[in-house]
C-alpha cells in the first residue's frame, strides 16, 4: 500500500455519486512488498519432514509426549487467555452493521393536572403510547464498512494470536519435557557414579589394609565420591523444578510427570526448510502483524469518511391513546418521516488530526509487520544453523564419551596394575563424569532444535491443532 495522501478535497456532484454507488473512503490494502530472500542462507541437511505437517507428526513417537501436549491444548491458562481474546474480538466486530437500527417501546403515564374555566379544578388523567422507531445511517463515504473491516482485521489478528500462543505452548511443553528427560540422564549418570566412586574408595582401602596403598589415596577417593554425591541434590531440585513448571503448562497441580522413551533412544527428526517466502503465510506472528496493519489501514478509512456529511433517516410508527382498550384502533396510530444532512464545518482541525494520527498509526503498523517479517527470517535461519551445529555437538559429545570411557577402564587398570598412581584414575573418572553431563545436554539440545526450528517455520499452520482419534 502507499502512503494515504494528506490532501484532502471537498466532495463533489461525482463524489456524491460514487458514494451513492458504495465506495469507501480511504486507500484499499495491500501488503507491503519486502524482499524475501529465495532460499535461506544457512545450508541444513534436508529433512524428509516438512513444516506443513502437524506437531504430533515432528515430535518423535512418544506416547507421553503427545498426552501431555494433548492437556495443555485443553487446559492451560494463557490458551485459554488467548482464547477469549479472541472471542471479544469476534463480538466487537459484530458490533458495526449497515442496516437500519429498530427500537420498540410502550409507555403508560397517570398524571394530575388543572382544568382552566370559572375556578381552577385538578383533573387525573391516563395516557398511553406504543410505538416503533427507526434510524439509518447511510453508508455513503464507506465509514461503517471500513470498520466493519478493522473489527474483522482485529479479529483475526487475535486469532493469529491465539495460534501463537498455541504454538508457543506446544514448543514449551516438548521443550520442557526433553530437558526433563535430560535432567533424569544426568540423574541417573551421577548415581551410576556415585556406584562407581564406592567401589574406588573399597579398593584402595583394601589397598591399604594390605599394605599397598597409602592414606592420601584414600582421602582422594574419599573427596571425589563426595564430591559426586553432592552433584545428586542439584539434580534432584532441578528435576523437581522441571516437572512444576510442565505441570503449570499442562494446567496440573505439582506432582510427578509420567516419562516415556529415554533420551537417548530417541532418534531426531529432519525437517526440510521450504522458501522463506512461506513464512510470510505460515507464521502467525507474521499474519497477526500484517492483520493488524490491515486494521490501521480500514482506521484511516474511517477518519477520511469522517470529513464529509452523513446522511441519516428516521422513520417511526405507533399509537397513541388515553384509554388503554382503544391503544390499537386506527384512529390513534402516529407516524412520522425524516432526513437530516450533517455536515462538519468547524472542528478545529480536530477531524483533520484525527486522520493524520489514523496515518501516523497506519505507519507504526506497517514498521511493525516489517520487523517481525525480518524477526522472522532471522528467527528460522538461526533455528537452522542451530540445529546443524547441535547435531555436530552431538557427534562430538559422543566421541568424546567413548574416548573417556576408553581412558577411564585403562586408568583404573593401570592403578591395579601398580603401574601410575591413584590420581590418574580420578583424573579420568572427573573427565567422564563431565562428558556424561555433556552428551545429555547435547541430545537435548538436539531435540529442541528440531521443534524450535518446526515452529520457526510456522509448523502446521493448514493442520488440525491435535491428532485425530482418541
Amino acid at each position: 500500500m502507499s502512503k494515504p495522501s494528506h490532501r484532502l478535497l471537498m466532495p463533489s456532484a461525482a463524489a456524491i455519486l460514487a458514494a451513492s454507488l458504495g465506495c469507501s473512503m480511504g486507500p484499499n490494502f495491500r501488503r507491503p512488498v519486502l524482499e524475501v530472500p529465495t532460499a535461506f542462507a544457512a545450508a541444513a541437511e534436508q529433512g524428509d519432514r516438512s513444516a506443513d505437517l502437524g506437531w504430533w507428526e515432528i515430535v518423535n513417537d512418544d506416547p507421553v509426549l503427545k498426552g501431555l501436549v494433548v492437556e495443555a491444548l485443553d487446559h492451560n491458562r494463557d490458551l485459554r487467555m488467548a482464547v477469549s481474546r479472541m472471542e471479544e474480538a469476534s463480538a466487537l466486530a459484530g458490533i458495526n452493521h449497515l442496516g437500519p437500527n429498530l427500537d420498540a417501546g410502550i409507555s403508560g403515564q397517570r398524571q394530575r393536572g388543572l382544568v382552566a374555566g370559572a375556578g381552577p379544578r385538578p383533573v387525573l388523567g391516563n395516557q398511553f403510547s406504543a410505538s416503533v422507531s427507526a434510524t439509518w445511517e447511510l453508508d455513503l463515504w464507506g465509514h461503517i464498512r471500513r470498520r466493519q473491516e478493522s473489527a474483522a482485521a482485529q479479529y483475526l489478528a487475535s486469532a493469529e494470536g491465539r495460534r501463537a500462543v498455541l504454538l508457543r505452548l506446544v514448543g514449551d511443553v516438548v521443550g520442557g519435557y526433553y530437558q526433563l528427560r535430560s535432567l533424569d540422564m544426568k540423574l541417573e549418570m551421577a548415581r551410576r557414579t556415585v556406584e562407581t566412586r564406592q567401589q574406588s574408595l573399597d579398593l584402595v582401602r583394601g589397598r591399604m589394609a594390605g599394605g599397598i596403598g597409602d592414606q592420601l589415596e584414600t582421602s582422594q577417593a574419599a573427596s571425589a565420591l563426595a564430591m559426586a554425591r553432592a552433584a545428586i541434590p542439584a539434580l534432584e531440585q532441578a528435576v523437581h523444578g522441571q516437572e512444576t513448571l510442565l505441570n503449570l503448562l499442562v494446567g496440573r497441580m505439582p506432582g510427578p510427570i509420567e516419562r516415556g522413551a529415554p533420551l537417548a533412544s530417541v532418534p531426531p527428526k529432519g525437517i526440510a526448510p521450504g522458501l522463506p517466502s512461506a513464512l510470510l503465510e505460515r507464521r502467525p506472528d507474521v499474519r497477526q502483524s500484517e492483520a493488524m496493519l490491515r486494521s490501521a489501514n480500514a482506521e484511516v478509512g474511517v477518519a477520511t469518511a469522517q470529513l464529509f456529511p452523513t446522511l441519516s433517516l428516521t422513520g417511526s410508527f405507533g399509537f397513541q391513546s388515553l384509554e388503554l382498550s382503544k391503544l390499537t384502533q386506527a384512529s390513534q396510530r402516529s407516524w412520522g418521516m425524516g432526513g437530516g444532512l450533517l455536515a462538519p464545518v468547524f472542528h478545529g482541525k480536530e477531524l483533520r488530526n484525527q486522520r493524520k494520527a489514523a496515518v501516523a498509526r497506519w505507519e507504526q503498523a506497517k514498521a511493525g509487520y516489517e520487523k517481525t517479517v525480518l524477526a522472522a527470517l532471522g528467527d528460522a535461519s538461526h533455528a537452522l544453523v542451530a540445529l546443524a551445529k547441535s547435531r555436530e555437538a552431538v557427534k562430538a559429545q559422543e566421541e568424546l564419551l567413548a574416548s573417556m570411557r576408553q581412558a577411564e577402564r585403562i586408568a583404573q587398570m593401570r592403578f591395579e596394575g601398580g603401574v601410575s598412581p591413584y590420581l590418574e584414575v580420578l583424573d579420568a573418572q572427573r573427565g567422564l563424569f563431565s562428558a556424561e553431563q555433556g552428551y545429555a545436554e547435547a541430545l537435548c539440545d538436539q531435540q529442541q532444535g528440531v521443534i524450535r526450528l518446526y515452529l520457526a517455520l510456522g509448523g502446521g499452520w493448514n493442520k488440525p491443532e491435535r491428532p485425530a482419534g482418541p
